[in-house]
Protein backbone atom coordinates (compact mmCIF):
# COMPACT_ATOMS: atom_id res chain seq x y z
CA UNK A 1 0.00 0.00 0.00
CA UNK A 2 3.16 2.17 0.99
CA UNK A 3 4.18 1.49 -2.29
CA UNK A 4 1.00 2.06 -4.52
CA UNK A 5 0.63 5.88 -2.24
CA UNK A 6 4.71 6.52 -3.23
CA UNK A 7 4.07 6.07 -6.91
CA UNK A 8 0.93 7.73 -7.24
CA UNK A 9 2.66 10.77 -5.53
CA UNK A 10 5.87 10.41 -7.70
CA UNK A 11 3.47 10.80 -10.84
CA UNK A 12 1.80 13.40 -9.70
CA UNK A 13 5.24 15.17 -9.02
CA UNK A 14 6.02 14.83 -12.47
CA UNK A 15 2.73 15.34 -13.80
CA UNK A 16 3.33 18.84 -12.10
CA UNK A 17 6.73 19.43 -13.45
CA UNK A 18 5.94 18.71 -16.92
CA UNK A 19 2.72 21.30 -17.32
CA UNK A 20 4.39 24.11 -14.30
CA UNK A 21 6.41 25.42 -16.99
CA UNK A 22 3.16 25.71 -19.41
CA UNK A 23 1.57 27.32 -16.48
CA UNK A 24 3.80 29.90 -15.91
CA UNK A 25 4.06 30.41 -20.16
CA UNK A 26 -0.17 31.16 -19.49
CA UNK A 27 0.41 33.76 -16.78
CA UNK A 28 3.18 35.81 -18.78
CA UNK A 29 1.10 35.03 -21.96
CA UNK A 30 -0.03 37.94 -21.60
CA UNK A 31 1.52 41.42 -22.27
CA UNK A 32 1.85 43.49 -19.43
CA UNK A 33 0.34 47.06 -20.61
CA UNK A 34 1.58 50.25 -19.49
CA UNK A 35 -0.10 53.66 -20.80
CA UNK A 36 2.00 56.52 -20.53
CA UNK A 37 0.33 59.73 -20.72
CA UNK A 38 1.74 63.26 -21.55
CA UNK A 39 0.01 65.76 -20.15
CA UNK A 40 -1.72 68.89 -22.00
CA UNK A 41 -1.06 69.19 -25.44
CA UNK A 42 -2.99 70.76 -28.58
CA UNK A 43 -4.69 73.95 -27.37
CA UNK A 44 -3.81 73.46 -23.79
CA UNK A 45 0.02 74.04 -23.59
CA UNK A 46 -0.23 73.50 -19.37
CA UNK A 47 2.04 75.40 -17.51
CA UNK A 48 4.19 78.31 -20.12
CA UNK A 49 7.54 78.87 -19.02
CA UNK A 50 10.77 81.46 -20.45
CA UNK A 51 11.57 79.39 -23.40
CA UNK A 52 9.19 76.35 -23.30
CA UNK A 53 5.51 75.28 -22.52
CA UNK A 54 4.87 72.54 -20.59
CA UNK A 55 2.77 70.31 -23.32
CA UNK A 56 6.47 70.45 -25.22
CA UNK A 57 8.34 69.15 -22.17
CA UNK A 58 5.92 66.30 -21.37
CA UNK A 59 5.82 64.56 -24.34
CA UNK A 60 9.33 64.24 -25.02
CA UNK A 61 10.04 62.74 -21.86
CA UNK A 62 6.94 60.34 -22.03
CA UNK A 63 7.96 59.66 -25.71
CA UNK A 64 11.39 58.71 -24.50
CA UNK A 65 10.50 56.50 -21.50
CA UNK A 66 7.80 54.51 -24.19
CA UNK A 67 11.10 53.78 -26.42
CA UNK A 68 12.71 52.67 -23.52
CA UNK A 69 10.37 50.29 -22.51
CA UNK A 70 9.78 49.03 -26.31
CA UNK A 71 13.58 48.81 -27.14
CA UNK A 72 13.75 46.48 -24.14
CA UNK A 73 10.72 44.65 -22.88
CA UNK A 74 9.55 42.52 -25.68
CA UNK A 75 6.47 41.89 -23.04
CA UNK A 76 5.15 44.85 -22.47
CA UNK A 77 2.69 46.89 -24.72
CA UNK A 78 3.12 50.56 -24.39
CA UNK A 79 0.20 52.86 -25.36
CA UNK A 80 0.30 56.47 -25.52
CA UNK A 81 -2.19 58.53 -24.74
CA UNK A 82 -0.83 61.34 -27.18
CA UNK A 83 2.25 60.79 -29.46
CA UNK A 84 2.02 64.13 -30.90
CA UNK A 85 0.76 67.48 -30.29
CA UNK A 86 -2.87 67.15 -30.14
CA UNK A 87 -5.35 68.04 -27.38
CA UNK A 88 -6.92 65.04 -25.56
CA UNK A 89 -10.11 65.21 -22.57
CA UNK A 90 -9.13 64.51 -19.70
CA UNK A 91 -11.98 61.70 -19.28
CA UNK A 92 -10.18 60.32 -22.32
CA UNK A 93 -6.84 59.88 -21.47
CA UNK A 94 -8.52 57.73 -18.30
CA UNK A 95 -10.73 55.74 -20.88
CA UNK A 96 -7.74 54.90 -23.32
CA UNK A 97 -5.99 52.88 -19.79
CA UNK A 98 -9.29 51.25 -19.25
CA UNK A 99 -10.09 49.88 -22.75
CA UNK A 100 -6.79 48.58 -23.11
CA UNK A 101 -6.83 47.02 -19.27
CA UNK A 102 -3.48 48.55 -18.88
CA UNK A 103 -1.59 47.38 -15.91
CA UNK A 104 0.06 50.57 -15.33
CA UNK A 105 -0.99 54.45 -15.78
CA UNK A 106 1.72 56.87 -15.56
CA UNK A 107 0.63 60.46 -16.63
CA UNK A 108 3.36 62.76 -16.98
CA UNK A 109 3.61 66.54 -16.35
CA UNK A 110 5.74 69.45 -15.22
CA UNK A 111 5.02 71.59 -11.92
CA UNK A 112 5.32 75.69 -11.73
CA UNK A 113 4.63 78.60 -9.53
CA UNK A 114 3.08 81.47 -9.77
CA UNK A 115 3.79 85.01 -9.17
CA UNK A 116 7.80 84.32 -9.96
CA UNK A 117 8.49 81.99 -6.92
CA UNK A 118 10.93 79.61 -7.71
CA UNK A 119 11.49 75.46 -6.14
CA UNK A 120 13.51 72.73 -7.49
CA UNK A 121 12.70 69.27 -7.15
CA UNK A 122 10.83 66.39 -8.73
CA UNK A 123 7.42 64.57 -7.19
CA UNK A 124 5.17 61.41 -8.06
CA UNK A 125 1.54 61.90 -6.72
CA UNK A 126 -1.14 59.52 -6.29
CA UNK A 127 -4.61 59.92 -5.68
CA UNK A 128 -6.48 61.18 -2.50
CA UNK A 129 -7.50 64.06 -0.53
CA UNK A 130 -5.08 66.87 -0.76
CA UNK A 131 -3.75 67.36 2.89
CA UNK A 132 -2.10 70.74 2.63
CA UNK A 133 -2.99 74.09 0.36
CA UNK A 134 -0.01 73.40 -1.92
CA UNK A 135 -1.25 69.83 -2.96
CA UNK A 136 -4.75 71.06 -3.69
CA UNK A 137 -3.24 73.40 -6.01
CA UNK A 138 -1.28 71.48 -7.64
CA UNK A 139 -4.21 69.55 -8.15
CA UNK A 140 -6.35 71.93 -9.20
CA UNK A 141 -3.92 73.11 -11.76
CA UNK A 142 -3.87 70.31 -13.69
CA UNK A 143 -7.45 69.69 -13.62
CA UNK A 144 -7.69 72.91 -14.80
CA UNK A 145 -7.44 71.21 -18.60
CA UNK A 146 -11.21 70.12 -18.20
CA UNK A 147 -11.90 73.79 -18.78
CA UNK A 148 -10.97 73.46 -22.30
CA UNK A 149 -13.76 71.22 -22.73
CA UNK A 150 -16.99 73.47 -24.42
CA UNK A 151 -19.39 70.33 -22.04
CA UNK A 152 -17.12 69.94 -19.02
CA UNK A 153 -19.53 70.79 -16.88
CA UNK A 154 -21.71 68.07 -17.91
CA UNK A 155 -19.12 65.21 -18.76
CA UNK A 156 -17.31 66.09 -14.96
CA UNK A 157 -20.91 66.37 -13.52
CA UNK A 158 -20.52 69.62 -12.06
CA UNK A 159 -16.91 69.54 -10.92
CA UNK A 160 -15.34 73.05 -10.40
CA UNK A 161 -11.38 72.32 -10.41
CA UNK A 162 -11.08 76.23 -9.18
CA UNK A 163 -13.34 75.30 -6.42
CA UNK A 164 -12.15 73.75 -2.80
CA UNK A 165 -15.39 72.48 -2.29
CA UNK A 166 -15.48 70.17 -5.59
CA UNK A 167 -12.26 67.81 -3.63
CA UNK A 168 -14.24 67.01 -0.71
CA UNK A 169 -15.22 64.03 -2.94
CA UNK A 170 -11.47 62.64 -2.62
CA UNK A 171 -12.05 62.27 0.98
CA UNK A 172 -14.39 59.72 0.60
CA UNK A 173 -12.77 57.55 -2.39
CA UNK A 174 -11.70 53.81 -1.25
CA UNK A 175 -9.00 53.63 -4.43
CA UNK A 176 -8.07 49.71 -3.82
CA UNK A 177 -4.76 50.37 -6.10
CA UNK A 178 -3.54 52.79 -3.60
CA UNK A 179 -0.97 50.16 -1.98
CA UNK A 180 0.18 50.09 -5.46
CA UNK A 181 0.37 53.48 -6.74
CA UNK A 182 1.95 54.57 -3.98
CA UNK A 183 4.58 51.55 -3.88
CA UNK A 184 5.30 52.82 -7.69
CA UNK A 185 5.94 56.08 -6.84
CA UNK A 186 7.91 56.14 -4.15
CA UNK A 187 10.07 54.08 -6.70
CA UNK A 188 9.71 56.80 -8.88
CA UNK A 189 11.17 59.19 -6.19
CA UNK A 190 13.79 56.78 -5.18
CA UNK A 191 15.34 56.69 -9.14
CA UNK A 192 15.25 60.38 -9.54
CA UNK A 193 16.94 60.82 -6.01
CA UNK A 194 19.34 57.94 -7.05
CA UNK A 195 19.73 57.51 -10.53
CA UNK A 196 19.11 61.52 -11.64
CA UNK A 197 20.43 63.35 -8.76
CA UNK A 198 17.41 65.48 -8.49
CA UNK A 199 15.95 67.24 -5.63
CA UNK A 200 13.14 64.48 -4.11
CA UNK A 201 10.53 66.13 -3.22
CA UNK A 202 8.50 63.13 -2.18
CA UNK A 203 4.93 61.15 -2.86
CA UNK A 204 2.15 63.28 -2.22
CA UNK A 205 -1.77 62.72 -2.39
CA UNK A 206 -4.25 64.94 -4.09
CA UNK A 207 -7.58 64.88 -6.36
CA UNK A 208 -6.49 64.10 -9.78
CA UNK A 209 -9.47 63.69 -12.39
CA UNK A 210 -7.02 61.77 -14.32
CA UNK A 211 -5.88 59.50 -11.37
CA UNK A 212 -10.14 59.28 -10.20
CA UNK A 213 -11.16 57.72 -13.62
CA UNK A 214 -7.96 54.54 -13.99
CA UNK A 215 -9.03 51.52 -13.06
CA UNK A 216 -5.51 50.22 -12.38
CA UNK A 217 -2.24 51.52 -10.17
CA UNK A 218 -1.77 55.12 -11.43
CA UNK A 219 0.57 58.14 -10.77
CA UNK A 220 1.11 61.63 -11.85
CA UNK A 221 4.71 62.61 -12.03
CA UNK A 222 5.82 66.16 -11.97
CA UNK A 223 9.33 66.35 -13.22
CA UNK A 224 10.51 70.02 -12.28
CA UNK A 225 9.47 73.15 -12.42
CA UNK A 226 9.26 75.07 -15.67
CA UNK A 227 8.64 78.47 -13.86
CA UNK A 228 12.59 77.94 -12.21
CA UNK A 229 14.53 78.88 -14.99
CA UNK A 230 17.77 76.27 -14.32
CA UNK A 231 14.78 73.46 -13.80
CA UNK A 232 13.49 75.10 -17.24
CA UNK A 233 16.73 74.47 -19.30
CA UNK A 234 17.16 71.08 -17.62
CA UNK A 235 14.28 69.48 -18.68
CA UNK A 236 14.18 70.92 -22.23
CA UNK A 237 17.97 69.62 -22.65
CA UNK A 238 18.56 66.36 -23.94
CA UNK A 239 20.70 65.28 -20.95
CA UNK A 240 17.75 66.63 -19.01
CA UNK A 241 14.83 64.67 -20.77
CA UNK A 242 16.72 61.50 -21.28
CA UNK A 243 18.02 61.15 -17.30
CA UNK A 244 14.51 61.50 -16.46
CA UNK A 245 13.16 59.17 -18.94
CA UNK A 246 15.34 56.52 -17.64
CA UNK A 247 14.68 57.33 -13.67
CA UNK A 248 11.13 56.49 -14.57
CA UNK A 249 11.67 53.85 -16.90
CA UNK A 250 14.09 52.02 -13.98
CA UNK A 251 11.34 52.76 -11.15
CA UNK A 252 8.80 50.51 -14.10
CA UNK A 253 11.69 47.55 -14.54
CA UNK A 254 11.52 47.30 -10.73
CA UNK A 255 7.89 47.83 -10.13
CA UNK A 256 7.33 45.02 -12.69
CA UNK A 257 9.61 42.52 -11.90
CA UNK A 258 8.69 42.28 -8.54
CA UNK A 259 4.70 41.87 -9.97
CA UNK A 260 5.93 39.22 -12.13
CA UNK A 261 7.23 37.56 -8.40
CA UNK A 262 3.90 38.01 -7.13
CA UNK A 263 2.80 36.42 -9.49
CA UNK A 264 4.42 33.20 -10.56
CA UNK A 265 7.33 33.23 -8.25
CA UNK A 266 10.12 34.08 -10.89
CA UNK A 267 10.52 37.34 -13.64
CA UNK A 268 12.12 37.60 -16.60
CA UNK A 269 13.04 41.11 -15.96
CA UNK A 270 16.19 42.10 -16.06
CA UNK A 271 17.46 45.53 -13.98
CA UNK A 272 20.44 47.55 -15.94
CA UNK A 273 23.20 48.66 -13.86
CA UNK A 274 23.18 52.36 -13.67
CA UNK A 275 26.57 52.79 -13.87
CA UNK A 276 26.89 50.98 -17.11
CA UNK A 277 23.25 50.90 -18.75
CA UNK A 278 24.98 52.19 -21.65
CA UNK A 279 28.21 51.10 -22.06
CA UNK A 280 28.96 48.94 -25.14
CA UNK A 281 29.12 44.98 -24.72
CA UNK A 282 32.87 44.83 -26.53
CA UNK A 283 34.87 47.14 -28.40
CA UNK A 284 35.76 45.02 -31.92
CA UNK A 285 37.60 47.40 -34.62
CA UNK A 286 35.13 47.92 -37.79
CA UNK A 287 32.91 45.63 -35.31
CA UNK A 288 34.48 42.53 -36.68
CA UNK A 289 36.83 40.77 -34.07
CA UNK A 290 37.73 41.62 -30.39
CA UNK A 291 40.23 43.71 -29.87
CA UNK A 292 43.50 42.05 -29.35
CA UNK A 293 46.04 44.52 -28.06
CA UNK A 294 49.79 44.11 -27.06
CA UNK A 295 50.30 43.40 -23.69
CA UNK A 296 51.22 47.21 -22.61
CA UNK A 297 49.48 47.43 -19.40
CA UNK A 298 50.09 49.41 -15.79
CA UNK A 299 49.14 46.54 -13.31
CA UNK A 300 48.46 48.51 -10.51
CA UNK A 301 51.23 47.47 -7.85
CA UNK A 302 50.35 47.07 -4.06
CA UNK A 303 52.03 50.41 -2.55
CA UNK A 304 51.10 50.61 1.67
CA UNK A 305 49.65 53.43 2.60
CA UNK A 306 51.66 56.18 5.27
CA UNK A 307 48.35 57.10 6.70
CA UNK A 308 46.83 54.00 7.51
CA UNK A 309 49.55 51.37 8.25
CA UNK A 310 47.27 48.26 9.11
CA UNK A 311 45.24 48.68 6.41
CA UNK A 312 46.07 45.23 3.76
CA UNK A 313 44.60 46.43 0.84
CA UNK A 314 46.06 49.88 -0.73
CA UNK A 315 45.32 52.57 -2.20
CA UNK A 316 45.01 53.01 -6.55
CA UNK A 317 48.78 54.36 -7.70
CA UNK A 318 48.20 57.20 -10.20
CA UNK A 319 49.46 56.02 -13.57
CA UNK A 320 52.37 57.72 -14.82
CA UNK A 321 51.19 58.72 -18.43
CA UNK A 322 48.02 59.57 -20.69
CA UNK A 323 47.11 56.04 -20.78
CA UNK A 324 43.53 54.85 -19.33
CA UNK A 325 42.97 52.08 -17.02
CA UNK A 326 39.89 50.87 -16.60
CA UNK A 327 39.04 48.94 -13.81
CA UNK A 328 36.01 46.68 -12.26
CA UNK A 329 34.42 48.57 -9.44
CA UNK A 330 32.75 45.44 -6.99
CA UNK A 331 31.81 47.12 -3.66
CA UNK A 332 31.72 50.19 -1.48
CA UNK A 333 32.12 50.56 2.00
CA UNK A 334 32.32 53.28 4.62
CA UNK A 335 35.30 52.09 6.41
CA UNK A 336 38.44 50.36 4.86
CA UNK A 337 38.28 46.54 4.24
CA UNK A 338 41.12 43.57 5.51
CA UNK A 339 42.50 41.29 3.13
CA UNK A 340 40.44 39.08 4.52
CA UNK A 341 36.85 40.71 4.51
CA UNK A 342 34.09 38.15 3.93
CA UNK A 343 32.46 40.31 1.62
CA UNK A 344 35.59 40.59 -0.58
CA UNK A 345 34.57 36.37 -1.41
CA UNK A 346 37.83 35.37 -1.05
CA UNK A 347 39.22 37.84 -4.12
CA UNK A 348 42.67 38.76 -4.15
CA UNK A 349 44.50 41.68 -5.30
CA UNK A 350 41.93 44.49 -4.49
CA UNK A 351 42.35 47.86 -4.42
CA UNK A 352 40.41 51.20 -3.42
CA UNK A 353 40.07 54.50 -4.17
CA UNK A 354 38.54 57.12 -1.95
CA UNK A 355 35.57 59.16 -3.18
CA UNK A 356 33.02 61.11 -1.20
CA UNK A 357 34.28 59.87 1.94
CA UNK A 358 33.39 56.52 0.67
CA UNK A 359 36.28 53.67 0.06
CA UNK A 360 35.47 52.09 -3.21
CA UNK A 361 37.19 48.69 -3.98
CA UNK A 362 38.26 48.01 -7.42
CA UNK A 363 39.35 44.51 -9.51
CA UNK A 364 41.22 43.96 -12.44
CA UNK A 365 43.04 47.00 -13.45
CA UNK A 366 44.30 47.34 -17.44
CA UNK A 367 44.71 49.34 -19.95
CA UNK A 368 42.68 46.97 -22.31
CA UNK A 369 39.13 47.41 -22.25
CA UNK A 370 38.49 44.00 -24.13
CA UNK A 371 40.08 42.58 -20.63
CA UNK A 372 38.68 43.98 -17.93
CA UNK A 373 35.44 43.30 -19.63
CA UNK A 374 36.03 39.72 -19.88
CA UNK A 375 37.54 39.55 -16.20
CA UNK A 376 34.21 41.33 -15.08
CA UNK A 377 32.43 38.56 -16.79
CA UNK A 378 34.34 35.65 -14.72
CA UNK A 379 33.43 37.86 -11.55
CA UNK A 380 29.67 38.37 -12.19
CA UNK A 381 28.28 35.61 -10.14
CA UNK A 382 29.68 36.66 -7.00
CA UNK A 383 29.43 40.55 -7.84
CA UNK A 384 26.49 40.73 -9.62
CA UNK A 385 26.74 45.22 -8.95
CA UNK A 386 30.17 45.41 -10.47
CA UNK A 387 30.34 48.00 -13.35
CA UNK A 388 33.19 48.79 -15.26
CA UNK A 389 35.09 52.53 -14.51
CA UNK A 390 38.04 54.71 -15.65
CA UNK A 391 41.15 56.39 -14.79
CA UNK A 392 43.59 58.66 -16.22
CA UNK A 393 46.65 59.77 -14.46
CA UNK A 394 44.56 58.61 -11.32
CA UNK A 395 42.16 60.78 -11.62
CA UNK A 396 38.07 59.37 -12.78
CA UNK A 397 36.71 59.85 -15.92
CA UNK A 398 33.74 59.45 -17.99
CA UNK A 399 33.97 55.24 -18.92
CA UNK A 400 32.16 56.61 -21.93
CA UNK A 401 34.16 58.85 -22.97
CA UNK A 402 37.34 56.47 -22.16
CA UNK A 403 35.81 53.56 -24.03
CA UNK A 404 35.33 55.92 -27.26
CA UNK A 405 38.50 56.36 -26.92
CA UNK A 406 39.95 53.12 -26.43
CA UNK A 407 38.14 52.29 -29.27
CA UNK A 408 38.98 55.08 -31.52
CA UNK A 409 42.50 53.97 -30.98
CA UNK A 410 42.49 50.86 -31.72
CA UNK A 411 40.30 51.09 -35.33
CA UNK A 412 43.64 53.49 -36.24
Amino acid sequence: MKLNRSYILYIFICLWLLFLPSCTSHLWGKDFVVVIDAGHGGHDPGAIGKISKEKQINLNVALKVGNLIKKNCDDVKVIYTRNKDVFIPLDRRAEIANNAKADLFISIHTNALANNRTAKGASTWTLGLAKSNANLEVAKRENAVILYESDYKTRYAGFNPNSAESYIIFEFMQDKYMEQSVHLASLVQKQFRQTCKRADRGVHQAGFLVLKASAMPSILIELGFISTPEEERYLNSEEGSATMAKGIYRAFLNYKREHELRLTGASKTIIPNEQEENTPPEVTPKDTEIVNTAPKQQELSAKATTTAPKRPIVAESATDDSDITFKIQILTSSKPLTKNDKRLKGLKDVDYYKEGGIYKYTYGASTNYNKVLRTKRTIMAQFKDAFIIAFRNGEKMDVREAIAEFKKRKNK
